[in-house]
């Protein structure tokens, strides 16, 4: 997958393409169907197949202060997206320039004049412009004018393996969204939150130096900071790692503590501290994504290292039981 991080002076190769628009943050089932979309229609009309995407989310752009909310750094979506088979992948940085855009400028001058654009899919609720002005029918509209095509996709819903919708939930739950995967992650819900994503959430970083008090008591833990992560429920989890060993990306079981350290003295922000099991390498330095795969308990604060030891032990024992554990089948439709 090539990708390009500006819109100008674009090689043939990069014009001319079926290309998906939106924010993508989580890249979740249904983000994938509007990404789907793109790339079979350019597989039937003999197309390159594209990305539009953003960077840094506009949310971060207009709301700086914001508590942190990302579901997916740029790193694990480009990662993400080059697995649904696109072609090229255009990260636009959104800075004022294209804030203060319209609605009808980014249509005529990016994707028309730049990209040259064959057909555009986007989901039911994209947004984009100065002002929030241009929606899916605008869009559909103003690219008919110049010749180019449009799809929008409906919100697509989850079904169990029968393929039938579960009549005890709302609308609401059903709809893969980005909001749902954090109302599932803050709920301390990891396995609801992987439904949705079709995929573990995982939180992908730099392995800090810690204090090293984990391996003097005899649990050595590669730490990570979650900066502008979503803050999942603080506690236990059980995880997967995932470190990158001869091009390859090599998963090992672990047990993990998300939160403030309490027994400790607290912290000012949450820590991921990761525990692989029958690992005794260094992870210091190295990128380590770590995926969130079941929630054990909340964090809490022990009196003394030897109760926190024997917690630990019992935390490691429910980790592996949680991780032989097999995920739920699930199967997606559009709404109709």
């Amino acid at each position: 997958m090539r990708i390009h991080r500006h819109f100008t002076d674009l090689p043939p190769a990069a014009r001319g393409a079926v290309l998906a628009i939106g924010n993508f943050d989580g890249v979740h089932r249904g983000h994938q169907a509007v990404i789907g979309e793109a790339v079979r229609r350019a597989k039937a009309a003999g197309a390159p197949s594209a990305v539009l995407t953003f960077e840094p989310h506009p949310r971060r752009f207009f709301q700086p202060a914001a508590p942190p909310f990302l579901l997916t750094r740029m790193r694990t979506k480009v990662r993400v997206i080059a697995g649904l088979g696109v072609d090229t992948l255009f990260i636009l940085r959104f800075d004022a320039d294209i804030a203060k855009r319209s609605a009808e400028a980014f249509i005529d001058d990016i994707l028309v004049g730049a990209m040259a654009v064959r057909h555009a899919v986007v989901g039911y609720d994209f947004v984009f412009g100065q002002g929030r002005r241009g929606t899916p029918e605008m869009l559909r509209d103003r690219l008919a004018v110049a010749g180019a095509g449009a799809t929008v996709m409906q919100p697509v819903i989850a079904t169990d393996p029968s393929g039938a919708a579960d009549p005890d939930a709302s609308p609401e739950a059903l709809i893969y969204s980005s909001t749902g995967v954090r109302d599932s992650l803050r709920a301390g819900d990891p396995r609801g939150a992987a439904r949705l994503l079709g995929r573990p959430f995982e939180i992908e970083g730099r392995v800090r130096r810690g204090d090293a008090r984990g391996r003097l008591i005899g649990f050595p833990t590669a730490n990570l900071l979650l900066d502008d992560y979503l803050h999942p429920a603080l506690g236990v989890y059980a995880v997967r790692a995932g470190d990158e060993e001869g091009g390859r990306t090599v998963w090992r079981d672990g047990v993990a503590n998300l939160g403030l350290r309490p027994t400790f003295g607290g912290a000012v922000a949450p820590r991921l501290e990761v525990h692989l099991f029958d690992f005794s390498g260094d992870l210091y330095g190295r990128n380590l994504r770590v995926a969130l795969i079941d929630f054990l308990r909340p964090e809490c604060k022990f009196d003394g290292i030897e109760a926190l030891k024997a917690q630990i032990g019992r935390d490691g024992e429910a980790a592996r039981a949680a991780l032989a554990r097999p995920a739920a089948p699930v199967r997606v439709r559009p709404q109709l």
